[in-house]
């Protein structure tokens, strides 16, 4: 009993010591790998591509929204206007014009929708073709400086390894 006791002991001891060889040179391969950080809503929000697609999609849905605006202060006015005058209407002209008013809410709250949906679509979009040009340049970022893995939007980075700036300058220097 007591052999088998010892021999366990023994068993023990040389995984510990093997353990106690090998982990080091783990860690020590480990100490070489290069880390960077990048900050992706600063790219989506200060690359010349960035801006560039705010001002197309501004241009390409300012139409709408004007239109959605204009109906809806032109509701409101014919709510107001009913209000006013429904003490000297017919119940019959009453009843009629609110569901107008309820007719013409409906339908402006389905453009807002649609619209809101298409606005999103289209946003969505064009972040995408952002990020594909931005993975790019992190990939020639990487290669470059020799980085093993960049990670997006870490909760802190120090200041030398993030790579914002350079990934906003590589962009900004597409055509």
């Amino acid at each position: 009993m007591k052999l088998n006791q010892s021999s366990k002991w023994i068993q023990y001891s040389l995984i510990a010591v093997i353990y106690a060889i090998t982990l080091p040179q783990v860690f020590a391969q480990d100490a070489g790998t290069r880390v960077a950080a990048v900050n992706v809503e600063k790219v989506f929000n200060e690359s010349n591509m960035a801006k560039a697609s705010q001002t197309k999609l501004q241009n390409e849905f300012m139409k709408r929204q004007n239109e959605i605006r204009d109906s809806a202060q032109k509701i409101q006015s014919a709510a107001e206007k009913l209000d006013r005058d429904s003490a000297v209407m017919s119940e019959a002209d009453r009843v009629r014009r609110q569901r107008e008013l309820a007719d013409q809410d409906r339908d402006l709250q389905r453009k807002q929708r649609e619209y809101t949906e298409e606005l999103n679509q289209r946003n969505f979009e064009e972040r995408a073709k952002i990020a594909e040009k931005a993975n790019q340049a992190l990939k020639q970022i990487a290669e470059q400086r020799k980085i093993d893995v960049i990670i997006q939007d870490p909760a802190y980075a120090n200041p030398k390894v993030d790579v914002t700036d350079d990934v906003i300058k590589a962009l900004n220097s597409l055509k």
